[in-house]
């Protein structure tokens, strides 16, 4: 073990600040480090580039992704009791009462009267509790500073020993804490990043790349009823592509790529007159924008108001939803290492589109009546972020850097293929990518690419190296936002109240390495458990709490006989909706056609077989008395089409969960081995979870 020598103070004078922690960022991750800190004894500054402290808890997300709210411990619970005592009070409730609210949250209760908690609120109710444990813990925080990317940060025999603001402003420090979206003060420290997706092969993720054709939730166009053109003129490409559609290839399946999954600002609306703005129009306005959005209209798609989430007093936490909503799909790909100038740029155009989009919809001709009528009831809350237009002060910066640290989370952690060491702390929420690209299908109709949404069964860990640095990069960095994660991880980890979990664990390592004067990567495991524990934060998941995922059985691709395509890997046509409800499947789950029978969909699967010869062909699907019985399967082999009809009702054979054989069948090595299912002629539920070539001896 490296001890490490103490850094000799910064010389300090008027623009220089000494504290044993500094940490960069506004967050609701910084906030709550700044508290643990505190009460740990360590002196402490919050440096925030950001007027106002929470990031996007205060800013717009009321209506919390909680995930499974057994494993939310510490000072994070902390602050969702803070919110549901404020609630207890008559007073909070200015439009309505607590009774005519009622208690509904995203699939869960808005309020926990058994544990005092609450975890939906109004955006000013969370910036005033950030406010209040900053006056309750005395905490030092400097607003409106900006590291100095280029030059700010001084570091010495491997250590960060000051950072500066571009205002002149110096902070040095023991321990230094990146609670920002942007991770800046770990790339300025050399510390290595990455942004964008991995590819499929790089970590053995199943869903990591590039995931064309691949539809999870209802973000996607195939839930219209008609395919949507892309052209200026429709059918002729000559004519050039409507805005917000891109022309550039999507890319190759499963590879990686440099492209960011969308943001958008989570804006707080009201439909009670005496608080509502009207949605103002905003300058750079330009109504033929929204062309694709009015075809998707076209095509009769009416969900605009899906995810109009109802927080207190006639408020909502408003997000996206459906084909074309709020995510400016696209326009976030610069974002992660662009300067402070081009950022704003960036947050400027997502502000102009998003307004844009609702001043469209209250008044463009081209809009239905029915929508029109309803949206022009809805206008933005008087009494939120009343400096700014009352638009949220913060943009969903729903991923940037991620740090490539100690120990890099996979899908495959946390979905528990593998183990991962040293809990610091809890997540549970689905794996949940927003969109990344709105491209052009070899068809020639829009689609857009990106969307995930799959269950990580159950609660998951989080390993200590996912804050801390390589040693020889950095030795007194903790990094509780931006951790050393995959695309795919991050999708789930990107909660707040995981950045509040892991904010109070990085400043317990930073006040644990201070005490023992080394370096962060060297705190003991044993005793920084020990001190988690003991401040309640859940580092396992409580007996009884595994949800839903108690009863699963999971089977996995690799340990299937013969070759086994999983439905990740089917080329599918239409409304195929992702599910894991039953108790056996395999991978992340399998996809049914909604009980569509009016909406043709289909579902490829192509394999290269190693060998010519014959082959047992079975179909993975879980079964159900909703199901099918007359689900159509075709199988292409060497001798021809042979076509199946699967009673999708009855068990799978004995021993062959979730597989049904189909029959034996002879192949070509040279050859596609290819199984088509489809719902036509469906009778119930069509369901497909993987595909399954098992060699045989000969006929």
């Amino acid at each position: 073990m490296l001890t490490l020598v103490a850094v000799e103070p910064a010389r300090c004078d008027e623009t220089t600040t000494r504290s044993d922690v500094v940490i960069y960022g506004g967050t609701s991750a910084a906030v709550i480090a700044g508290v643990q800190a505190k009460q740990m004894g360590k002196s402490v500054v919050i440096v925030s580039p950001d007027q106002h402290l929470g990031g996007l808890t205060s800013g717009g997300l009321g209506w919390t992704d909680t995930g499974n709210k057994s494993v939310i411990g510490g000072l994070a619970k902390d602050f969702y009791h803070r919110v549901y005592k404020h609630y207890q009070q008559p007073e909070s409730w200015t439009a309505q009462t607590r009774q005519q609210y009622g208690n509904r949250a995203q699939g869960h209760r808005a309020s926990d009267d058994d544990q005092a908690t609450m975890w939906v609120f109004e955006p000013h109710v969370a910036e005033k509790i950030f406010e209040d444990l900053v006056a309750e813990n005395d905490l030092k925080v400097i607003r409106d500073a900006w590291l100095d990317r280029e030059n700010g940060v001084k570091t010495r025999d491997g250590r960060i020993v000051s950072i500066t603001t571009l205002d002149g402003q110096t902070f040095a420090g023991s321990v230094f804490i990146d609670a920002t979206y942007e991770g800046d003060l770990v790339a300025a420290a050399n510390v290595d990043t990455t942004y964008g997706r991995e590819s499929m092969s790089e970590y053995n993720e199943p869903l990591a790349g590039v995931q064309t054709g691949v539809l999870h939730h209802a973000h996607h166009f195939d839930v219209l009823s008609q395919r949507v053109d892309p052209y200026v003129v429709p059918g002729d490409p000559a004519s050039g592509v409507i805005p917000l559609v891109s022309a550039e290839p999507p890319g190759a399946y499963g590879s990686g790529d440099k492209r960011v999954q969308a943001y958008c600002f989570r804006t707080c609306l009201t439909n009670f007159d005496p608080n509502r703005v009207p949605f103002p129009k905003p300058a750079g306005y330009d109504a033929n924008e929204y062309e694709v959005l009015v075809r998707c209209f076209d095509a009769g798609w009416k969900n605009v108001f899906n995810k109009f989430d109802p927080i207190p007093n006639f408020k909502t936490d408003t997000n996206n939803h459906g084909p074309v909503s709020f995510d400016h799909i696209g326009m976030s790909y610069d974002y992660p290492e662009a300067t402070y100038e081009r950022r704003q740029e960036i947050i400027e155009e997502h502000r102009r589109y998003q307004q844009g989009l609702l001043y469209f919809i209250a008044n463009d001709p081209r809009v239905p009546d029915d929508i029109q009528r309803r949206m022009q009831t809805w206008g933005l809350a008087k009494d939120e972020f009343t400096d700014n237009g009352n638009w949220p002060h913060q943009l969903y910066v729903r991923e940037a850097r991620r740090m490539i640290g100690e120990f890099v989370i996979t899908q495959n952690h946390l979905q528990k293929r593998i183990p991962t060491p040293e809990s610091v702390g809890m997540g549970s929420y689905a794996i949940d990518s927003h969109n990344v690209q709105r491209y052009i299908t070899p068809e020639g109709y829009v689609q857009n690419e990106g969307d995930i949404g799959v269950s990580t069964n159950g609660p998951y860990e989080i390993s200590r190296g996912c804050l801390l640095p390589k040693r020889e990069q950095c030795e007194n960095l903790v990094v509780p936002v931006c951790v050393s994660s995959t695309h795919m991880a991050f999708g789930s980890i990107r909660m707040e109240p995981v950045f509040m979990i892991l904010g109070q664990s990085s400043a317990t390592i930073a006040a644990m390495a201070i005490d023992g004067n080394k370096a962060v990567q060297d705190v003991g495991y044993a005793q920084l458990r020990e001190r988690l524990l003991a401040d309640g934060q859940i580092l396992e998941t409580p007996p009884g709490a595994g949800g839903h995922s108690v009863a699963k059985t999971v089977v996995h691709i690799q340990d299937v006989a013969g070759v086994t395509l999983d439905d990740v890997k089917a080329v599918l046509d239409g409304a195929w909706q992702m599910s894991r409800s039953s108790s056996v499947f395999c991978e992340t789950g399998y996809r049914h056609d909604g009980n569509a029978r009016e909406s043709r969909a289909t579902a490829e699967f192509a394999a290269e077989l190693p060998e010519s010869g014959w082959y047992e062909v079975r179909l993975g699907y879980p079964p159900n008395p909703n199901r099918s019985k007359r689900t159509a399967v075709q199988i292409h082999h060497a001798d021809g089409v042979s076509n199946v009809v699967v009673d999708q009702t009855q068990p799978h054979g004995k021993g062959e969960a979730p597989f049904r054989l189909l029959g034996r069948y002879r192949f070509a090595k040279d050859d596609a081995a290819k199984v088509l299912v489809s719902n036509e002629g469906a009778d119930g539920y069509v369901v497909i979870d993987a595909v399954n070539w098992r060699p045989v001896d000969g006929e």
